[in-house]
Protein backbone atom coordinates (compact mmCIF):
# COMPACT_ATOMS: atom_id res chain seq x y z
CA UNK A 1 0.00 0.00 0.00
CA UNK A 2 1.30 2.97 -0.79
CA UNK A 3 1.20 6.97 0.69
CA UNK A 4 -1.48 7.74 -1.61
CA UNK A 5 -3.58 4.97 -0.77
CA UNK A 6 -3.10 5.37 2.91
CA UNK A 7 -3.90 9.07 1.92
CA UNK A 8 -6.95 8.16 0.00
CA UNK A 9 -8.53 5.85 3.03
CA UNK A 10 -7.92 8.33 5.12
CA UNK A 11 -9.56 10.91 3.27
CA UNK A 12 -12.76 8.32 2.68
CA UNK A 13 -12.79 8.04 6.51
CA UNK A 14 -12.66 11.37 7.07
CA UNK A 15 -15.74 11.92 4.30
CA UNK A 16 -17.50 9.33 6.03
CA UNK A 17 -17.10 11.05 9.16
CA UNK A 18 -17.88 14.25 8.53
CA UNK A 19 -21.05 12.87 6.47
CA UNK A 20 -22.19 11.39 9.44
CA UNK A 21 -21.46 14.23 11.36
CA UNK A 22 -23.07 16.22 9.37
CA UNK A 23 -26.15 14.47 9.25
CA UNK A 24 -26.54 14.60 13.07
CA UNK A 25 -26.00 18.35 13.44
CA UNK A 26 -28.89 18.98 10.29
CA UNK A 27 -30.98 16.67 11.95
CA UNK A 28 -30.59 18.46 15.73
CA UNK A 29 -30.87 21.99 14.34
CA UNK A 30 -34.07 20.70 12.91
CA UNK A 31 -34.94 19.56 15.91
CA UNK A 32 -34.45 22.76 17.68
CA UNK A 33 -36.83 24.37 14.90
CA UNK A 34 -39.32 21.97 15.53
CA UNK A 35 -39.16 22.45 18.94
CA UNK A 36 -42.51 22.27 20.64
CA UNK A 37 -44.22 20.88 17.63
CA UNK A 38 -42.86 17.40 17.52
CA UNK A 39 -44.25 16.85 21.00
CA UNK A 40 -47.58 17.23 19.64
CA UNK A 41 -46.65 14.66 17.24
CA UNK A 42 -47.34 11.67 19.40
CA UNK A 43 -50.70 12.90 20.46
CA UNK A 44 -52.19 12.66 17.35
CA UNK A 45 -50.67 8.96 16.58
CA UNK A 46 -53.98 7.85 16.80
CA UNK A 47 -55.77 4.36 15.37
CA UNK A 48 -55.78 5.64 12.31
CA UNK A 49 -53.05 4.18 10.99
CA UNK A 50 -52.71 6.29 8.05
CA UNK A 51 -51.70 8.89 9.98
CA UNK A 52 -49.04 7.05 12.22
CA UNK A 53 -47.39 6.38 8.95
CA UNK A 54 -46.96 10.24 7.65
CA UNK A 55 -45.58 11.20 10.93
CA UNK A 56 -43.27 8.11 10.94
CA UNK A 57 -41.92 9.97 7.84
CA UNK A 58 -42.31 13.44 8.77
CA UNK A 59 -40.41 12.73 11.93
CA UNK A 60 -37.81 10.56 10.70
CA UNK A 61 -36.89 13.39 7.95
CA UNK A 62 -36.82 15.71 10.98
CA UNK A 63 -34.42 13.18 12.64
CA UNK A 64 -32.30 11.99 9.49
CA UNK A 65 -32.49 8.60 10.91
CA UNK A 66 -35.50 5.41 10.38
CA UNK A 67 -33.12 3.73 13.39
CA UNK A 68 -33.83 6.76 15.90
CA UNK A 69 -37.48 6.99 14.94
CA UNK A 70 -37.65 2.95 15.16
CA UNK A 71 -35.43 2.94 18.79
CA UNK A 72 -37.84 5.69 19.95
CA UNK A 73 -40.80 3.68 18.54
CA UNK A 74 -39.80 0.74 21.24
CA UNK A 75 -39.48 3.43 23.93
CA UNK A 76 -42.96 4.19 23.79
CA UNK A 77 -44.11 0.97 23.51
CA UNK A 78 -41.93 0.05 26.06
CA UNK A 79 -43.48 2.76 27.86
CA UNK A 80 -46.96 1.67 27.03
CA UNK A 81 -46.90 5.31 25.56
CA UNK A 82 -47.89 3.58 22.11
CA UNK A 83 -49.69 0.07 21.47
CA UNK A 84 -48.45 -2.24 18.73
CA UNK A 85 -51.31 -1.03 16.44
CA UNK A 86 -50.01 2.28 16.41
CA UNK A 87 -46.04 1.34 16.18
CA UNK A 88 -46.72 -0.56 13.49
CA UNK A 89 -48.02 2.88 11.09
CA UNK A 90 -44.93 4.76 12.20
CA UNK A 91 -42.15 2.44 11.61
CA UNK A 92 -43.71 2.34 7.59
CA UNK A 93 -43.62 6.00 7.61
CA UNK A 94 -39.75 5.75 9.29
CA UNK A 95 -38.61 3.97 6.39
CA UNK A 96 -39.98 6.14 3.73
CA UNK A 97 -38.65 9.54 5.54
CA UNK A 98 -34.93 7.75 5.54
CA UNK A 99 -35.41 7.98 2.33
CA UNK A 100 -35.11 12.21 1.67
CA UNK A 101 -31.09 12.08 2.67
CA UNK A 102 -30.53 9.95 -0.20
CA UNK A 103 -32.14 12.37 -2.55
CA UNK A 104 -30.21 15.06 -1.08
CA UNK A 105 -27.07 13.10 -2.24
CA UNK A 106 -28.07 12.58 -5.36
CA UNK A 107 -28.02 15.91 -6.08
CA UNK A 108 -24.63 16.07 -6.40
CA UNK A 109 -24.61 13.95 -9.44
CA UNK A 110 -26.23 16.66 -11.50
CA UNK A 111 -23.96 17.24 -14.55
CA UNK A 112 -21.62 20.12 -15.00
CA UNK A 113 -24.93 21.69 -16.39
CA UNK A 114 -26.26 22.59 -13.49
CA UNK A 115 -22.74 22.49 -11.26
CA UNK A 116 -23.94 25.57 -9.52
CA UNK A 117 -26.61 23.51 -8.47
CA UNK A 118 -25.04 20.93 -6.61
CA UNK A 119 -24.57 20.92 -2.49
CA UNK A 120 -21.40 20.34 -3.32
CA UNK A 121 -20.78 23.40 -5.06
CA UNK A 122 -22.44 25.71 -2.14
CA UNK A 123 -21.47 23.32 0.90
CA UNK A 124 -18.64 25.52 1.72
CA UNK A 125 -20.42 28.51 1.93
CA UNK A 126 -23.48 27.18 3.82
CA UNK A 127 -20.78 25.09 6.23
CA UNK A 128 -19.20 29.20 6.66
CA UNK A 129 -22.42 30.89 7.16
CA UNK A 130 -24.12 28.53 9.50
CA UNK A 131 -20.78 29.09 11.50
CA UNK A 132 -21.03 32.37 11.26
CA UNK A 133 -24.78 32.62 12.17
CA UNK A 134 -23.80 29.83 15.22
CA UNK A 135 -20.85 32.60 16.69
CA UNK A 136 -21.79 35.75 16.32
CA UNK A 137 -25.19 35.81 16.72
CA UNK A 138 -27.41 35.69 19.79
CA UNK A 139 -31.08 34.64 18.98
CA UNK A 140 -31.71 31.20 19.70
CA UNK A 141 -33.57 31.07 16.36
CA UNK A 142 -30.53 32.30 14.48
CA UNK A 143 -28.24 30.00 15.89
CA UNK A 144 -30.55 26.66 14.74
CA UNK A 145 -30.52 28.13 11.45
CA UNK A 146 -26.62 27.92 11.57
CA UNK A 147 -26.64 24.46 12.88
CA UNK A 148 -28.80 22.88 9.85
CA UNK A 149 -26.43 25.00 7.92
CA UNK A 150 -23.47 23.70 9.44
CA UNK A 151 -24.89 20.11 9.24
CA UNK A 152 -25.84 20.57 5.58
CA UNK A 153 -21.99 21.81 4.40
CA UNK A 154 -20.18 18.92 6.21
CA UNK A 155 -22.94 16.54 4.93
CA UNK A 156 -22.00 17.50 1.66
CA UNK A 157 -18.26 17.86 1.98
CA UNK A 158 -17.63 14.55 3.25
CA UNK A 159 -19.78 13.20 0.17
CA UNK A 160 -16.98 14.85 -2.05
CA UNK A 161 -14.25 13.94 0.09
CA UNK A 162 -15.34 10.15 0.29
CA UNK A 163 -16.05 10.44 -3.77
CA UNK A 164 -12.66 11.98 -4.54
CA UNK A 165 -10.91 8.99 -2.02
CA UNK A 166 -12.92 6.62 -4.42
CA UNK A 167 -12.14 8.10 -7.78
CA UNK A 168 -8.63 6.74 -8.18
CA UNK A 169 -10.16 3.28 -8.00
CA UNK A 170 -13.17 3.36 -10.21
CA UNK A 171 -11.24 1.76 -12.92
CA UNK A 172 -9.79 -1.50 -10.73
CA UNK A 173 -10.67 -4.58 -11.71
CA UNK A 174 -11.43 -5.68 -8.40
CA UNK A 175 -14.22 -3.13 -8.19
CA UNK A 176 -15.99 -4.78 -11.15
CA UNK A 177 -15.56 -7.81 -9.68
CA UNK A 178 -16.76 -7.48 -6.73
CA UNK A 179 -20.49 -5.94 -7.76
CA UNK A 180 -20.46 -8.83 -10.82
CA UNK A 181 -20.67 -11.46 -7.85
CA UNK A 182 -22.84 -9.13 -5.36
CA UNK A 183 -25.46 -8.69 -8.85
CA UNK A 184 -25.12 -12.16 -9.57
CA UNK A 185 -26.21 -13.19 -5.93
CA UNK A 186 -29.02 -11.73 -4.30
CA UNK A 187 -27.76 -13.39 -0.75
CA UNK A 188 -24.59 -12.30 -1.02
CA UNK A 189 -25.59 -8.60 -1.54
CA UNK A 190 -28.20 -8.47 0.54
CA UNK A 191 -26.02 -9.85 3.22
CA UNK A 192 -23.62 -6.80 2.40
CA UNK A 193 -25.49 -4.64 2.59
CA UNK A 194 -27.09 -5.31 5.60
CA UNK A 195 -23.48 -5.95 7.48
CA UNK A 196 -22.08 -2.36 6.50
CA UNK A 197 -25.36 -0.58 7.53
CA UNK A 198 -25.71 -2.64 10.63
CA UNK A 199 -21.53 -1.57 11.37
CA UNK A 200 -22.41 2.42 10.61
CA UNK A 201 -25.96 2.14 12.60
CA UNK A 202 -27.04 4.58 9.63
CA UNK A 203 -28.50 3.27 6.58
CA UNK A 204 -28.84 6.62 5.69
CA UNK A 205 -24.70 6.47 5.92
CA UNK A 206 -24.44 3.03 3.78
CA UNK A 207 -27.12 4.28 0.74
CA UNK A 208 -24.65 7.28 0.63
CA UNK A 209 -21.40 5.64 0.48
CA UNK A 210 -23.33 3.41 -2.34
CA UNK A 211 -24.32 6.58 -4.28
CA UNK A 212 -21.11 7.49 -4.05
CA UNK A 213 -19.06 4.59 -5.52
CA UNK A 214 -22.31 4.68 -8.11
CA UNK A 215 -21.43 8.08 -8.76
CA UNK A 216 -18.02 7.22 -9.52
CA UNK A 217 -19.66 4.23 -12.37
CA UNK A 218 -18.84 1.45 -10.51
CA UNK A 219 -22.24 0.12 -9.53
CA UNK A 220 -24.15 -2.09 -11.44
CA UNK A 221 -27.87 -2.06 -10.85
CA UNK A 222 -28.91 -5.42 -9.65
CA UNK A 223 -25.72 -5.13 -6.75
CA UNK A 224 -27.35 -1.76 -6.28
CA UNK A 225 -30.39 -3.02 -5.73
CA UNK A 226 -29.85 -6.14 -3.64
CA UNK A 227 -27.65 -3.66 -1.17
CA UNK A 228 -30.04 -1.22 -0.74
CA UNK A 229 -32.32 -4.04 0.34
CA UNK A 230 -29.84 -5.17 2.54
CA UNK A 231 -29.60 -1.49 4.43
CA UNK A 232 -33.10 -1.29 5.22
CA UNK A 233 -32.23 -4.75 6.63
CA UNK A 234 -29.56 -4.03 8.38
CA UNK A 235 -31.11 -0.25 9.29
CA UNK A 236 -33.49 -3.03 11.61
CA UNK A 237 -30.43 -4.22 13.70
CA UNK A 238 -30.03 -0.71 15.93
CA UNK A 239 -33.75 -1.19 17.12
CA UNK A 240 -33.28 -4.95 17.32
CA UNK A 241 -30.38 -4.13 19.97
CA UNK A 242 -32.78 -1.31 21.83
CA UNK A 243 -35.10 -3.63 22.57
CA UNK A 244 -32.84 -5.98 24.29
CA UNK A 245 -34.02 -4.92 28.02
CA UNK A 246 -37.45 -3.81 26.98
CA UNK A 247 -40.79 -5.77 27.68
CA UNK A 248 -41.73 -8.42 24.90
CA UNK A 249 -44.49 -5.79 23.83
CA UNK A 250 -41.24 -3.28 22.67
CA UNK A 251 -39.39 -6.60 21.57
CA UNK A 252 -42.57 -7.29 19.53
CA UNK A 253 -42.55 -3.49 17.79
CA UNK A 254 -38.38 -4.08 17.06
CA UNK A 255 -39.43 -7.38 15.35
CA UNK A 256 -42.34 -5.61 13.28
CA UNK A 257 -39.87 -3.60 11.97
CA UNK A 258 -37.47 -6.17 11.11
CA UNK A 259 -40.16 -8.51 9.24
CA UNK A 260 -41.24 -5.48 7.35
CA UNK A 261 -38.30 -4.73 6.18
CA UNK A 262 -37.23 -8.42 5.70
CA UNK A 263 -40.80 -9.41 3.83
CA UNK A 264 -40.46 -6.41 1.07
CA UNK A 265 -36.69 -7.46 0.59
CA UNK A 266 -37.34 -10.89 -0.42
CA UNK A 267 -40.25 -10.26 -2.91
CA UNK A 268 -38.37 -7.46 -4.11
CA UNK A 269 -35.22 -9.34 -4.72
CA UNK A 270 -36.90 -12.34 -6.37
CA UNK A 271 -38.13 -9.83 -8.96
CA UNK A 272 -34.68 -7.84 -9.55
CA UNK A 273 -33.39 -12.34 -9.66
CA UNK A 274 -35.53 -12.89 -12.61
CA UNK A 275 -35.51 -9.09 -14.35
CA UNK A 276 -31.57 -10.20 -14.39
CA UNK A 277 -32.27 -13.52 -16.40
CA UNK A 278 -34.96 -11.85 -18.71
CA UNK A 279 -32.89 -8.63 -19.58
CA UNK A 280 -29.75 -9.05 -18.69
CA UNK A 281 -28.23 -5.99 -20.22
CA UNK A 282 -30.63 -3.83 -18.05
CA UNK A 283 -29.49 -5.75 -14.43
CA UNK A 284 -26.02 -6.13 -14.78
CA UNK A 285 -25.85 -2.51 -16.58
CA UNK A 286 -24.58 0.84 -14.43
CA UNK A 287 -26.50 3.01 -12.04
CA UNK A 288 -26.33 6.34 -11.07
CA UNK A 289 -27.18 8.00 -6.99
CA UNK A 290 -30.48 9.39 -8.76
CA UNK A 291 -31.80 6.02 -10.07
CA UNK A 292 -30.49 4.64 -6.35
CA UNK A 293 -32.46 7.59 -4.42
CA UNK A 294 -35.56 6.45 -7.27
CA UNK A 295 -35.29 2.82 -5.95
CA UNK A 296 -35.00 3.41 -2.46
CA UNK A 297 -37.98 5.48 -2.23
CA UNK A 298 -40.08 2.96 -4.72
CA UNK A 299 -39.21 -0.09 -2.23
CA UNK A 300 -40.24 1.53 0.65
CA UNK A 301 -43.68 3.19 -0.76
CA UNK A 302 -44.18 0.15 -2.35
CA UNK A 303 -43.49 -1.82 0.45
CA UNK A 304 -45.65 0.48 2.82
CA UNK A 305 -48.52 0.19 -0.01
CA UNK A 306 -48.45 -3.81 -0.03
CA UNK A 307 -48.30 -4.50 3.87
CA UNK A 308 -50.09 -1.62 4.89
CA UNK A 309 -53.38 -3.69 4.57
CA UNK A 310 -51.91 -6.53 6.78
CA UNK A 311 -50.81 -4.51 9.78
CA UNK A 312 -52.75 -6.43 12.47
CA UNK A 313 -51.33 -9.67 10.96
CA UNK A 314 -47.89 -8.56 11.01
CA UNK A 315 -48.51 -7.69 14.87
CA UNK A 316 -50.29 -11.33 15.14
CA UNK A 317 -46.62 -12.56 13.92
CA UNK A 318 -44.69 -10.61 16.01
CA UNK A 319 -46.23 -12.90 18.65
CA UNK A 320 -44.87 -16.07 17.32
CA UNK A 321 -41.24 -14.85 17.08
CA UNK A 322 -41.31 -12.97 20.23
CA UNK A 323 -43.40 -15.51 22.71
CA UNK A 324 -45.71 -14.59 25.72
CA UNK A 325 -45.63 -16.48 28.72
CA UNK A 326 -48.39 -17.34 31.13
CA UNK A 327 -51.95 -17.26 29.16
CA UNK A 328 -50.11 -15.57 25.70
CA UNK A 329 -52.10 -12.18 26.02
CA UNK A 330 -50.97 -9.09 25.14
CA UNK A 331 -50.97 -7.69 29.10
CA UNK A 332 -48.72 -5.84 31.49
CA UNK A 333 -48.50 -6.80 34.96
CA UNK A 334 -50.11 -5.01 37.27
CA UNK A 335 -47.26 -2.60 39.14
CA UNK A 336 -47.10 0.18 41.53
CA UNK A 337 -47.29 3.89 40.72
CA UNK A 338 -43.40 4.52 40.56
CA UNK A 339 -42.92 1.32 38.87
CA UNK A 340 -44.89 2.66 36.30
CA UNK A 341 -43.41 5.88 36.12
CA UNK A 342 -39.80 4.28 36.08
CA UNK A 343 -41.03 1.82 32.73
CA UNK A 344 -42.05 5.34 31.26
CA UNK A 345 -39.24 7.41 31.19
CA UNK A 346 -37.68 5.08 29.43
CA UNK A 347 -33.87 6.37 27.49
CA UNK A 348 -34.87 5.63 24.37
CA UNK A 349 -37.05 8.38 24.26
CA UNK A 350 -33.65 10.56 23.98
CA UNK A 351 -33.69 9.89 20.56
CA UNK A 352 -35.46 13.20 20.63
CA UNK A 353 -35.32 15.41 23.50
CA UNK A 354 -38.77 17.44 22.26
CA UNK A 355 -40.55 13.88 23.03
CA UNK A 356 -38.21 13.46 26.58
CA UNK A 357 -39.68 16.10 27.58
CA UNK A 358 -43.42 15.33 26.81
CA UNK A 359 -42.65 12.56 28.90
CA UNK A 360 -41.36 13.95 31.37
CA UNK A 361 -44.18 16.50 31.34
CA UNK A 362 -46.53 13.57 31.50
CA UNK A 363 -44.85 11.70 34.65
CA UNK A 364 -44.69 14.99 36.09
CA UNK A 365 -48.88 15.29 35.98
CA UNK A 366 -49.06 11.65 37.25
CA UNK A 367 -47.04 12.80 40.06
CA UNK A 368 -49.18 15.36 40.98
CA UNK A 369 -52.46 13.21 40.48
CA UNK A 370 -51.35 10.53 42.77
CA UNK A 371 -50.21 13.41 45.39
CA UNK A 372 -53.88 15.38 44.95
CA UNK A 373 -55.64 12.05 46.07
CA UNK A 374 -52.77 11.53 48.87
CA UNK A 375 -54.07 15.03 49.69
CA UNK A 376 -57.81 14.63 49.51
CA UNK A 377 -57.53 11.08 51.40
CA UNK A 378 -55.37 13.21 54.29
CA UNK A 379 -58.65 15.67 54.30
CA UNK A 380 -60.60 13.00 54.47
CA UNK A 381 -59.06 11.84 57.77
CA UNK A 382 -59.35 15.45 59.16
CA UNK A 383 -63.16 15.50 58.89
CA UNK A 384 -63.90 12.13 59.52
CA UNK A 385 -61.57 10.34 62.07
CA UNK A 386 -63.07 7.83 62.49
CA UNK A 387 -62.79 6.46 58.70
CA UNK A 388 -59.16 7.43 58.72
CA UNK A 389 -56.70 6.03 56.58
CA UNK A 390 -53.48 7.93 57.54
CA UNK A 391 -51.07 4.72 57.28
CA UNK A 392 -52.04 4.72 53.35
CA UNK A 393 -51.78 8.58 53.34
CA UNK A 394 -48.00 7.72 55.11
CA UNK A 395 -47.25 5.02 52.25
CA UNK A 396 -48.22 6.98 49.21
CA UNK A 397 -45.83 9.90 50.43
CA UNK A 398 -42.84 7.03 50.27
CA UNK A 399 -44.23 6.49 46.76
CA UNK A 400 -44.47 10.59 46.30
CA UNK A 401 -40.52 10.91 47.13
CA UNK A 402 -39.54 8.03 45.00
CA UNK A 403 -41.16 9.02 42.30
CA UNK A 404 -39.25 12.76 42.93
CA UNK A 405 -36.12 11.27 42.98
CA UNK A 406 -36.48 9.37 39.55
CA UNK A 407 -37.80 12.25 37.79
CA UNK A 408 -35.07 14.59 39.28
CA UNK A 409 -32.50 11.59 38.22
CA UNK A 410 -34.60 11.82 34.15
CA UNK A 411 -34.57 15.61 34.26
CA UNK A 412 -30.79 15.66 34.89
CA UNK A 413 -29.68 13.33 32.02
CA UNK A 414 -32.72 15.31 29.55
CA UNK A 415 -30.79 18.98 30.59
CA UNK A 416 -27.68 17.44 29.36
CA UNK A 417 -29.46 17.00 25.64
CA UNK A 418 -29.15 19.48 23.03
CA UNK A 419 -31.73 21.22 23.67
CA UNK A 420 -33.03 25.21 22.82
CA UNK A 421 -34.03 28.12 25.47
CA UNK A 422 -37.31 27.25 25.28
CA UNK A 423 -37.07 23.64 25.90
CA UNK A 424 -34.37 24.51 28.79
CA UNK A 425 -36.92 26.82 30.23
CA UNK A 426 -39.92 24.15 30.75
CA UNK A 427 -37.17 21.56 32.23
CA UNK A 428 -36.07 24.04 34.61
CA UNK A 429 -39.88 24.37 35.38
CA UNK A 430 -40.35 21.08 35.70
CA UNK A 431 -37.40 20.56 37.85
CA UNK A 432 -39.32 23.53 39.93
CA UNK A 433 -42.50 21.61 39.64
CA UNK A 434 -41.67 18.37 41.53
CA UNK A 435 -40.14 20.03 44.48
CA UNK A 436 -43.24 22.27 44.81
CA UNK A 437 -45.60 18.96 44.12
CA UNK A 438 -43.03 16.64 46.98
CA UNK A 439 -43.95 19.43 49.59
CA UNK A 440 -47.37 19.19 48.88
CA UNK A 441 -47.22 15.46 49.66
CA UNK A 442 -45.75 16.66 52.77
CA UNK A 443 -48.12 18.88 53.55
CA UNK A 444 -50.83 15.88 53.33
CA UNK A 445 -48.43 13.79 55.60
CA UNK A 446 -48.90 16.65 57.77
CA UNK A 447 -52.79 16.44 58.02
CA UNK A 448 -52.80 13.05 58.00
CA UNK A 449 -50.48 13.00 61.68
CA UNK A 450 -52.72 15.55 62.72
CA UNK A 451 -55.83 13.65 62.02
CA UNK A 452 -53.73 10.80 63.93
CA UNK A 453 -53.27 13.33 66.92
CA UNK A 454 -57.33 13.90 66.88
CA UNK A 455 -58.15 10.79 67.25
CA UNK A 456 -55.38 9.34 69.56
CA UNK A 457 -56.15 12.37 72.15
CA UNK A 458 -59.67 12.47 71.67
CA UNK A 459 -59.95 16.28 70.36
CA UNK A 460 -63.20 17.66 69.34
CA UNK A 461 -63.81 20.49 67.12
CA UNK A 462 -66.97 23.09 66.95
CA UNK A 463 -69.40 22.18 64.12
CA UNK A 464 -68.18 25.42 62.67
CA UNK A 465 -64.75 24.44 63.18
CA UNK A 466 -65.34 20.67 60.97
CA UNK A 467 -67.44 23.07 58.23
CA UNK A 468 -64.68 25.93 58.20
CA UNK A 469 -62.36 22.91 57.15
CA UNK A 470 -64.03 21.43 54.96
CA UNK A 471 -64.48 25.15 53.05
CA UNK A 472 -61.03 26.05 53.25
CA UNK A 473 -60.35 22.05 51.95
CA UNK A 474 -62.71 22.12 49.50
CA UNK A 475 -61.00 25.36 47.67
CA UNK A 476 -57.46 23.70 48.36
CA UNK A 477 -57.80 20.74 46.45
CA UNK A 478 -59.85 22.76 43.61
CA UNK A 479 -56.77 24.69 43.40
CA UNK A 480 -54.30 22.26 43.66
CA UNK A 481 -56.14 19.73 40.66
CA UNK A 482 -56.58 23.04 38.64
CA UNK A 483 -52.87 23.52 38.55
CA UNK A 484 -51.87 19.83 37.82
CA UNK A 485 -54.67 20.13 34.84
CA UNK A 486 -52.59 23.63 34.00
CA UNK A 487 -49.21 21.42 33.90
CA UNK A 488 -51.41 18.76 31.42
CA UNK A 489 -53.01 21.02 29.41
CA UNK A 490 -50.91 23.91 28.94
CA UNK A 491 -54.55 26.17 29.58
CA UNK A 492 -54.39 29.45 30.49
CA UNK A 493 -57.62 29.55 32.47
CA UNK A 494 -56.71 26.74 34.56
CA UNK A 495 -53.60 29.06 35.58
CA UNK A 496 -56.56 31.97 36.08
CA UNK A 497 -58.32 29.44 38.19
CA UNK A 498 -55.51 28.62 40.50
CA UNK A 499 -54.99 32.27 41.14
CA UNK A 500 -58.63 32.96 42.50
CA UNK A 501 -58.45 30.25 44.42
CA UNK A 502 -55.45 30.86 45.92
CA UNK A 503 -56.86 34.41 46.77
CA UNK A 504 -60.05 32.77 48.12
CA UNK A 505 -57.70 30.30 50.48
CA UNK A 506 -55.94 33.12 51.53
CA UNK A 507 -58.79 35.25 52.90
CA UNK A 508 -60.06 32.09 54.29
CA UNK A 509 -57.28 31.75 55.84
CA UNK A 510 -57.29 34.72 57.90
CA UNK A 511 -60.71 35.05 58.54
CA UNK A 512 -60.94 31.60 59.99
CA UNK A 513 -57.84 32.24 62.15
CA UNK A 514 -59.52 35.25 63.91
CA UNK A 515 -62.96 33.80 64.19
CA UNK A 516 -61.17 30.27 65.55
CA UNK A 517 -59.27 32.76 67.88
CA UNK A 518 -62.72 34.35 69.12
CA UNK A 519 -64.04 30.77 69.81
CA UNK A 520 -60.92 29.62 71.84
CA UNK A 521 -61.40 33.15 74.11
CA UNK A 522 -65.22 32.77 74.78
CA UNK A 523 -65.04 29.21 75.47
CA UNK A 524 -67.15 27.83 72.45
CA UNK A 525 -64.03 25.53 71.47
CA UNK A 526 -61.68 23.49 73.92
CA UNK A 527 -58.34 24.84 73.72
CA UNK A 528 -56.75 21.60 73.19
CA UNK A 529 -58.02 21.88 69.78
CA UNK A 530 -56.68 25.27 69.16
CA UNK A 531 -53.45 24.78 68.32
CA UNK A 532 -53.83 21.70 65.80
CA UNK A 533 -56.29 23.54 63.99
CA UNK A 534 -54.31 26.58 63.29
CA UNK A 535 -51.50 24.10 62.45
CA UNK A 536 -53.98 22.64 59.62
CA UNK A 537 -55.03 25.20 58.13
CA UNK A 538 -51.71 27.07 57.80
CA UNK A 539 -50.67 23.31 56.13
CA UNK A 540 -53.91 24.09 53.85
CA UNK A 541 -52.60 27.48 52.81
CA UNK A 542 -49.45 26.38 51.96
CA UNK A 543 -50.69 23.51 50.25
CA UNK A 544 -52.48 26.28 47.75
CA UNK A 545 -49.38 28.40 47.92
CA UNK A 546 -47.37 25.67 46.03
CA UNK A 547 -50.63 25.38 43.44
CA UNK A 548 -50.18 28.81 42.92
CA UNK A 549 -46.16 27.81 42.06
CA UNK A 550 -47.08 25.35 39.61
CA UNK A 551 -49.65 27.05 37.38
CA UNK A 552 -47.06 30.47 37.28
CA UNK A 553 -44.40 27.83 35.55
CA UNK A 554 -47.16 26.88 33.25
CA UNK A 555 -47.75 30.78 32.56
CA UNK A 556 -43.97 31.37 32.12
CA UNK A 557 -43.81 29.09 29.29
CA UNK A 558 -46.88 30.41 27.54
Amino acid sequence: MTMEDVSNLFQFLGGLGMFLYGMNIMGDGMQKTAGSKMNQFLGMVTNKRLLGVLLGALITAILHSSAATTVMVVGFVNAGILNLTQAVGVIMGANIGTTITAWMVSLNSLGDAFAMLQPAFFAPLLAGMGAFMMTFSKKQKTNMIGEIFVGGGLLFIGLTFMSGAVEPYTGAPIFADIFRILGGNPILGIVAGALITAILQSSTASVGILQTLAMNGVVSMSAAIYITLGQNIGTCVTAVLSSAGANRTAKRAAAIHLMFNTIGAIFFAIGMYALSFAWPEFAFGPINAVEISMFHTVFNVTNTILLYPFANQLVKLSAIFVKEKGTGQEVFQEENEEAAALRHLDKRIFESPAFAIEVASTEVVHMGQITLKNLQRALDSLTNPENASTQEVYEVEKTIDRMENMLTEYLIKVNNLSLNEDQKLVVNNLFYSISDIERVGDHAENLAESADYIKEHSVNFSGVGIEDLKSIGSCVVKSFSHAIEARRTGNMDEVRKVSQYEDRVDNLEEEMREEHINRLSSGLCDSSAGVIFLDIINNLERVSDHAYNLAGYVKNEL
